[in-house]
This record gives structure tokens, C-alpha cells and sequence, in this order.
């Protein structure tokens, strides 16, 4: 284990303007003769990643989604692409050739979402064909939004991938009145969190809402316009073909280690850039954090582990020698407002059980509630809770604390008044 060193005393430049960068900016303290410069790629003020979804909907305007600026003392600077990290000069050089120099080097660099291998994705300039988005920025929400605009009628539009971004963006598309189809490879939605009965349920969901929802469906091809290169639909795996104005990539991330790994950072088996508990790389000077960096063999890709890491780093670079990150135990939450009642979700941990798990199950047809507990040695695993979510806070407690469950029955953990 290294030990803390004296950063935030001198030059410390943070790569990245999304919300671990803003996190850290905001919260770390510099010495009196320290420094903070943020080269933030992208044009705008940070924001809240998480609420894209809901500004493609039309429900927010980009503005209520802007994060807290950071302190006056912090040196934000907009449009700035770091392009490349000298690490005996410890200096970083941006795309303007503008080189900032560094006593301590943070790297958020976050992800870049991933492009299926898709014949028709990329045209010969190796830009994605207009109409194909994915929804990671919010000029891509923009973009999306405004060919909504200038479409006549209600447009056809396909989102390819059923996680979590997936599901919103195919809801947001509905409200703007757009006919969606959502393809999901896997057996149903979101796969990664929740088990058959609740996905059944946010299925059911989405359908009412108008989106047409196709599981075990794998996109094979885009068809695109011969003369203008637009797209103009999908075909499926089974031959099917579908119209579509718009294309929706939502098929996860990827750690974003380029600039890293050509500084010859070591990248770990997940694709980020691997970090110690201080978030220190394998060079001293150089800290990641967030969607770029693995810890522990994770890259966790949620913005609840990025905000924890970017408050541990403060404290560690602020002088707290007893600040470690140990791992983040992620709550996953889904709010769909839209539909004749909203759709709430929450699931942390395990969504189904393996030997030897204990399962407990509720489902209230009348209320429209549904809850599974994984539980193991008086231990909860993990669990899925659709409609009240009344009780999920002291659930989540008891998982991320990894807490013993309370002696006796356990089936007052299914109630929604749990405390």
C-alpha cells in the first residue's frame, strides 16, 4: 500500500470535466501555494449525466442539469482535449498544444460508449451515419432532440440494448412522440440487475407506454440511405427490418484509458486504468477515478462509485492520511414518470440466487408492488423492489454494510414499512 503524498500543495491538474472532475475540483483543498487546473473536453458546464434522459424527454431544459460550478480558485478551462501525458516532464499537451505542467496528475477521463459491429455504422469517414446517436453527451442529446424537431410526424426510432440507458432513452423517445422499437439481446431487461419477474414487469411498463419491446434480438445490420447516408432502419437477427429515423446506441461503456495507456499506465482486465485504495496508478504522480479507472478488478461505471471516489481523493490529496477507497456497493434506481402510474425500481447486489441463497418473494398484483431478496448466512445478497419503495433504504443499508440480517423470520424484510 503507498502511502499518502503531498499533492495538493503544488500543481494538480484534473483530465476530464464530467461529474467525478466537478466532484473532486469542488471538494479538494489546495495549499496556499497549490493549484487546480480542470481540462474539461466538452464545451459546457459540467452536468448530471444520470438526467440526459430526461432532457431528451423534454421534462428538464439542459440548464437545471448543470452540477455546481467549482471555487473560484479552480482554473476550469472548456474545450480543452488532453492529447497526450509526458511522464518525465510531467507535463500534459492539449489539442491547442497548449501544455499544462503537473505535481500531481488526476485523470477522469470517463467512457465511450460502445459501437456494436454493425455493417453500416460507420460510413468511409468514419463518422456514424446522421440519424445514430448514442446518448452519452449532451450534444448527442441535443442532436437527438432536435432531429425529433424536424421530424414529420411521429419518427420511427430504434434503440439498440435494454440496460438502464436503453430504457430511458426508449421512454424519453415515447413522451416526444416518437414510434420506438427496443432491442435487447439478452433475455430481458436489464439483465445485469433485475431477475425475470421484475424485468417482466418494466416490460409490461415500457409496452404501455408505446414502445415496442423485442428480447433475445440482436441488431445484424443498419440500412442507410444510398444517396444522402442517412439511416433509415434496422434489421434484426431473424430477417426482420424496421423502419427508423433515429438510432439509439445504448449498448453500454467502455473505460475511456487512451491518453493512459499511450503514457504506458498499466490497464486492468476490465479495460480501466488500475488504482491502488488512494486511487494512485502505477505512477505515484498520476490518480484516477471514476468511469476510467478499476479498482480491485472493477470498473464500475455508475455514477454513485464515482462520486464516492472523487470524495475520497479529496480527502487524500487534502492531507487525510486515513482516507482509503475500499469499493462501492452500487443501488441502482429507475423512475419512469410517464404511463398511467409512474414505474419506480430499485436493486442492489445479486438478482437471482445461486447455491446456497435463500430467496423471499412478494408480489402484489393489486398494488402493482413486487419484491425478491437474495439472502445467504443471515446475510443480504442482493435484492429487487418494483412500486413502494417505502422500504428500500434500510435494505440498502443492511447490503452495503454487509451487516447480519436481524435474528427471527425474515419475512418482514418484504414489507414496505421495514426499518
Amino acid at each position: 500500500m503507498r502511502t499518502n503524498g503531498a499533492a495538493a500543495d503544488g500543481r494538480l491538474v484534473i483530465v476530464g470535466g464530467g461529474q467525478a472532475a466537478a466532484r473532486l475540483a469542488r471538494r479538494v483543498l489546495p495549499g496556499a501555494a497549490g493549484s487546480v487546473t480542470v481540462l474539461a473536453e466538452e464545451r459546457w458546464p459540467a452536468y448530471n449525466r444520470v438526467l440526459l434522459a430526461d432532457v431528451l424527454a423534454g421534462r428538464y431544459p439542459a440548464e437545471v442539469i448543470e452540477l455546481p460550478g467549482p471555487p473560484e480558485a479552480v482554473r476550469w478551462l472548456p474545450g480543452a482535449r488532453a492529447v497526450r501525458i509526458d511522464r518525465a516532464a510531467r507535463t500534459v499537451t492539449c489539442d491547442d498544444g497548449g501544455v499544462h505542467p503537473y505535481d500531481t496528475l488526476v485523470l477522469a477521463t470517463g467512457a465511450n460508449p460502445v459501437l456494436p459491429p454493425l455493417p453500416g455504422l460507420h460510413s468511409p469517414g468514419h463518422q456514424l451515419p446522421d440519424g445514430v446517436r448514442a446518448l452519452r453527451t449532451l450534444d448527442d442529446c441535443r442532436a437527438l432532440s432536435d432531429a425529433l424537431d424536424a421530424a414529420p410526424g411521429a419518427a420511427p426510432a430504434v434503440v439498440i440494448g435494454g440496460g438502464l440507458l436503453g430504457v430511458l432513452a426508449s421512454a424519453a423517445l415515447a413522451r416526444r412522440g416518437a414510434r420506438v422499437l427496443l432491442a435487447q439481446r439478452a433475455a430481458h431487461l436489464l439483465d445485469r440487475h433485475l431477475d425475470p419477474e421484475a424485468a417482466a414487469l418494466l416490460r409490461a411498463h415500457l409496452t404501455d407506454l408505446g414502445v415496442e419491446v423485442h428480447t433475445e434480438c440482436a441488431v445484424s445490420a443498419l440500412r442507410t440511405d444510398p444517396a444522402t447516408g442517412a439511416v433509415r432502419g434496422v434489421r434484426l437477427a431473424d430477417g426482420y427490418e424496421a423502419d427508423a429515423r433515429l438510432v439509439v446506441l445504448a449498448c453500454g461503456v467502455r473505460p475511456r484509458v487512451g491518453l493512459a495507456r499511450d503514457a504506458g499506465l498499466p490497464v486492468g482486465p476490465t479495460g480501466g486504468v488500475v488504482v491502488d485504495d488512494l486511487l494512485t496508478t502505477a505512477d505515484p504522480r498520476i490518480r484516477a477515478l471514476g468511469d476510467c479507472a478499476e479498482h480491485a478488478g472493477v470498473s464500475y461505471g455508475l455514477a454513485g462509485a464515482a462520486t464516492e471516489q472523487a470524495d475520497v481523493l479529496a480527502a487524500v490529496l487534502s492531507g487525510d492520511r486515513a482516507a482509503r477507497y475500499t469499493g462501492t456497493r452500487a443501488l441502482v434506481r429507475l423512475t419512469l414518470p410517464d404511463g398511467p402510474a409512474p414505474f419506480d425500481l430499485a436493486a442492489f447486489g445479486l438478482p437471482v440466487p445461486g447455491p446456497p441463497d435463500d430467496t423471499l418473494r412478494l408480489a402484489d398484483g393489486t398494488r402493482g408492488t413486487y419484491r425478491s431478496l437474495v439472502v445467504r448466512d443471515d446475510h443480504l445478497r442482493g435484492g429487487v423492489l418494483v412500486g413502494d419503495l417505502g422500504g428500500v433504504g434500510p435494505l440498502a443499508r443492511a447490503w452495503q454494510a454487509a451487516e447480519p440480517l436481524p435474528a427471527g423470520p425474515l419475512l418482514h424484510l418484504l414489507s414496505p414499512d421495514t426499518a
